[in-house]
């Protein structure tokens, strides 16, 4: 098992944009020195606990700060990007980072940022612009002669040689393209399945361990459409995790610090706005009310010793039935940053050794075969 970074980036409203981004780009600098395998970062524009609207600023200095790490965005939100303009500057990432380019996708999910670009998100249309973007993307890449594109929200030419010199002539490093990743949240994920049909790295978000299962089962459901058979070694899971010296230090510094002042005050009340608490509980029988942060922190979060937190790590995985890496879930901890990296440090030294016996099952030739 591999362990990652996905941030949103999330940082509380009173914190200066430079001086959450600064927090966001040291703590890159400390995932690449302790091997890390990748890290992904968002995009958002109307939440000032998610206040970061262009993942490429960071990750472009990022690229410059680092050495071994893959970075990406997680994702951009194809429904506000022209495809064409996101392909070129998508490729040009590629070749700054030498080769270590994840490009994450997402449709966007906040209703406040669907009315600022006028996207009606309420009939399915930021899915359809997604969907519709992606294939724009991959065309500009792949297609060796022009062509028209005439799209239901895009109209994008590749247009032939013009005046023997000026023509399109930008693609990726990586062929054909960098690793797609594709994160999904509800039950029967629509992004999920697409990331089966296509081969893309499906990410599932900090969810409900038992919820979370569902998941892998819309992607195989993709993967059936796309005639392809899902690997579990690709599947990265985004957990809340805090390691600490001991179970009681660990408890204070998540749940009586940012962790739990994030989503006692962000993340839960957004999540009960959108009737999503039904995806944190163990038991559909426990009432809204119940999802506390202390609920989360018992149930869902991965938090104490790293004995603990590799064990409860392994019943995760025995739970979900397997995946191939574990996305450490970002905070904001620039008031306390010696217990931040002291926490990806024993991750990285004490809870990987623990359980690097979670190896995936490739999956059957004979299943292979069949699609």
């Amino acid at each position: 098992m591999e362990f990652g970074y996905f941030s949103m980036p999330s940082h509380p409203p009173e914190r200066g944009l430079k001086e959450g981004h600064d927090w966001d780009l040291q703590t890159i600098r400390w995932l690449d020195e302790l091997g890390f395998s990748e890290v992904w970062i968002g995009e958002h524009h109307t939440a000032p606990w998610e206040p970061h609207p262009a993942p490429d600023l960071l990750l472009a200095q990022a690229m410059l700060q680092t050495s071994r790490i893959r970075l990406g965005p997680g994702g951009f939100l194809l429904p506000y990007h022209h495809p064409a303009e996101l392909a070129n500057r998508v490729a040009m990432l590629d070749h700054m980072s030498n080769g270590r380019l994840n490009f994450g996708i997402a449709a966007s999910g906040l209703p406040s940022d669907w009315a600022m670009f006028n996207v009606d998100g309420m009939s399915g249309s930021n899915r359809e612009m997604t969907r519709e973007a992606l294939d724009i993307i991959l065309k500009m890449w792949s297609s060796e002669e022009p062509f028209h594109y005439q799209g239901k929200y895009w109209q994008v030419d590749k247009p032939d040689t013009m005046f023997g010199f000026l023509k399109p002539h930008l693609k990726p490093l990586q062929a054909p393209h960098p690793p797609i990743g594709v994160a999904g949240l509800s039950k029967n994920s629509d992004t999920l399945k697409m990331a089966g049909e296509h081969g893309f790295l499906p990410m599932s978000l900090n969810l409900n361990p038992g919820y979370v299962k569902s998941h892998w089962e819309s992607v195989e459901a993709g993967a059936r459409k796309g005639g392809r058979t899902a690997d579990r070694k690709d599947w990265r899971l985004v957990r809340e995790i805090f390691v600490a010296e001991t179970d009681e230090e660990a408890w204070r510094l998540s749940v009586g610090s940012m962790m739990g002042r994030m989503m006692g005050e962000y993340f839960l009340p957004l999540l009960s706005n959108f009737g999503f608490k039904e995806y944190l509980k163990h038991s559909p029988e426990v009432p809204d009310s119940d999802v506390t942060v202390e609920y989360c922190a018992k149930r869902n979060w991965l938090i104490g010793s790293p004995k603990t937190v590799a064990e409860k790590l392994e019943q995760i995985y025995e739970d979900v039935g397997g995946f191939g890496q574990l996305l450490v879930f970002g905070f904001d901890y620039q008031d306390n940053p010696g217990a931040w990296h002291n926490s990806l440090r024993l991750i990285q030294e004490e809870v990987a050794p623990r359980v690097k016996h979670l190896v995936p099952k490739a999956p059957a030739p004979a299943l292979a075969a069949a699609q």
